[in-house]
C-alpha cells in the first residue's frame, strides 16, 4: 500500500535512489552490488560548479563478491559523479579493506570501525549496511528454508514478524515457537 497523498502542496527538490542487485557467478561465487544516485529537480551551486537540474551529484557504485558462506573475497568500488572532483575519489583504495570480513558476523559494525568518518566515503559506507540483507534475499531460493542439520532457521528472530513468540511463527514454524512472552 502506497503512502498517503500528502494534505500539503510540495515541490520535489531532491531524489536519492538507492538500489541493491544479487549476481550468481559461473565460478559458483556471488557478487552482491550498491548503486547510489543523488540528483536535484534544479540547478545546484556547490564550490566545484554547478549542477543543472537531473545531473547526478553522487553516483556510486559498489561491488563485493562473496562465497555462500558471505565471507567477502573481493571488493570494488566506483564513483561516476562526485561533488569534489579529485577528492572523493581519492579513497577507494580504502574499501579492499572489506575483503576478509563476513556478511553476517560483526559486518556492520566492523565496516563503522575500518571505514567510519574520514576514513571513507560517508555515502559508500552507509551503503555497505544493506548488503547482508541484500546477500541473503540474492541466497533465497538457493538455500533451503530449512537447515540440514535440524537447526533453527537462520531467519528466526532476526525480526519482529519472525521472533519465535510470533503468531506468525507459530503459523509458518510451529516447531520453533516457544509461545508468547510473560
Amino acid at each position: 500500500m502506497p503512502l498517503p497523498v500528502s494534505e500539503v502542496e510540495r515541490e520535489l527538490t531532491h531524489t536519492r535512489r538507492v538500489r541493491y542487485e544479487g549476481y550468481k557467478r559461473a565460478d559458483g561465487l556471488w557478487d552482491i552490488e550498491a548503486h547510489l544516485l543523488d540528483t536535484k529537480n534544479h540547478d545546484y551551486h556547490l564550490k566545484t560548479g554547478v549542477r543543472r537540474a537531473g545531473q547526478p551529484i553522487h553516483d556510486m557504485w559498489i561491488r563485493i563478491t562473496i562465497d555462500r558462506s558471505f565471507t567477502v573475497l573481493g571488493a570494488e568500488v566506483s564513483m561516476d559523479a562526485v561533488p569534489y572532483p579529485s577528492g572523493c575519489e581519492n579513497i577507494t583504495p580504502a574499501y579492499r579493506k572489506l575483503v576478509g570480513l563476513n556478511l553476517l558476523r560483526g559486518f556492520r559494525s566492523r565496516v563503522w570501525e575500518l571505514l567510519g568518518n574520514v576514513k571513507g566515503c560517508t555515502h559508500l559506507t552507509e551503503m555497505l549496511a544493506g548488503l547482508p540483507t541484500a546477500a541473503i534475499q540474492t541466497f533465497a531460493g538457493e538455500t533451503q528454508e530449512e537447515r540440514e542439520d535440524g537447526g533453527k532457521p537462520f531467519q528466526l528472530d532476526q525480526c519482529h514478524a519472525l521472533e519465535t513468540s510470533t503468531d506468525t511463527v507459530k503459523v509458518w514454524y510451529p516447531k520453533w515457537y516457544r509461545g508468547k512472552a510473560a
